[in-house]
């Protein structure tokens, strides 16, 4: 009789924390409010969803089951989810515009060879920085806040944003290598670029899981074991077309300076095989769903959390299609570089990482 009440009773606390979802579902972009409590608590707890859009979708589902897995629960679809989500008691808050938002906004010109000559990459609109903020899609923010118009607000103006903890540009300052933090040399990252995802694990715990954009075809993230050479703050990049498209460096580059619009970010977390890393984006609305250039990017607002529990001596396996031969160049120059590790800012006048050349 105990197990038959057992299973009566998880039943009935699955059917109690279920999701509601909507059969037809509400036309996009708006949200279904008990799958934006879901990612919002997800996110909270860095199993990420990805964008926050109170929509269902792959990287929802596979940050559920992940999250289950590390709690010791059985695994669901978001219908029938068995979690409590009594911490997160409201969707939204409140966010009022203010002046000094605008001093990460301004003017981000298309070419590298423009971009070179800026001292910072700002976000482009009012919108970029809302949507970063609050790990949000653009079309989401717009809906919640109809009839608004979000790019022309300013200085005082309120408007309602998921109730996620924010990310703050304004927090991370340039820092060449982060200290090391030894207790947490024996956790290792393990990255799937099939699934797109990237796991931290504590030995047998799992700590966080996050989605990915990895490289394809012959520029596919290579798999193997590696380690973390250091991780850099607000990082600067060798733009190199010939290493973006063929992996080999030329004599033609352009230097772009740091800021959120920056390639790879505001964090670069770099391995021990030249030229490949885990870093921020550019564009986090396209996370898991275009490819890289061989390197693995997650959002801005995921990879500054994730950094926070690791640290430069710690194992990447990472597991995947190997790249596809690459194609013949000729003209291309290589230029050798025997130390793809880290050198200190002091020593360099030109970025703050020494392999950023390979990129």
């Amino acid at each position: 009789m105990k197990p038959l009440l057992a299973t009566f009773l998880f039943a009935l606390a699955v059917f109690s924390a279920s999701a509601v979802l909507p059969d037809p579902l509400p036309k996009a972009p708006e949200p279904i409010e008990d799958i934006l409590q879901l990612q919002i608590f997800l996110d909270t707890h860095l199993f990420g969803p990805g964008k926050v859009d109170g929509r269902p979708g792959e990287f929802t589902t596979k940050a559920l089951k992940h999250y289950q897995r590390a709690q010791g629960l059985p695994e669901t679809e978001i219908g029938v989810h068995n979690l409590d989500l009594s911490s997160i008691p409201q969707n939204y808050v409140s966010y009022t515009i203010r002046p000094e938002d605008f001093t990460f906004i301004g003017e981000l010109p298309s070419k590298p060879a423009e971009q070179s000559k800026k001292k910072y990459m700002p976000y482009d609109c009012l919108m970029e920085f809302l949507t970063e903020r609050f790990h949000s899609a653009p079309d989401f923010i717009e809906f919640i806040n109809t009839p608004l118009k979000i790019n022309a607000l300013k200085p005082g103006d309120v408007i309602k944003v998921p109730s996620v903890r924010p990310f703050l540009i304004e927090e991370l300052t340039q820092i060449a290598k982060l200290p090391e933090i030894p207790e947490f040399k024996t956790r290792v990252i393990k990255i799937d670029t099939r699934e797109k995802l990237l796991a931290l694990w504590d030995g047998e715990e799992l700590l966080a899981s996050l989605p990915i954009t990895p490289g394809s075809g012959h520029l596919a993230t290579p798999p193997g074991t590696w380690r973390i050479l250091g991780i850099a703050q607000m990082p600067t990049f060798r733009w190199d077309k010939s290493v973006l498209e063929y992996g080999v460096r030329s004599s033609e580059f352009y230097e772009l300076p740091v800021g959120p619009n920056n390639p790879v970010g505001v964090m670069w977390i770099g391995l021990n095989r030249p030229g490949i890393g885990i870093h921020g984006t550019n564009s986090p609305q396209s996370i898991g769903r275009t490819s890289s250039h061989g390197c693995m990017r997650t959002a801005n607002w995921d990879v500054v959390r994730l950094v926070k529990m690791i640290t430069q001596g710690m194992t990447v396996i990472i597991e995947g299609p190997a790249p596809d031969p690459r194609p013949v160049i000729a003209k291309a120059v290589e230029v050798e570089d025997p130390i793809p590790v880290a050198i200190p800012f002091e020593e360099t006048k030109r970025g703050l990482f020494n392999w950023f050349r390979k990129k």
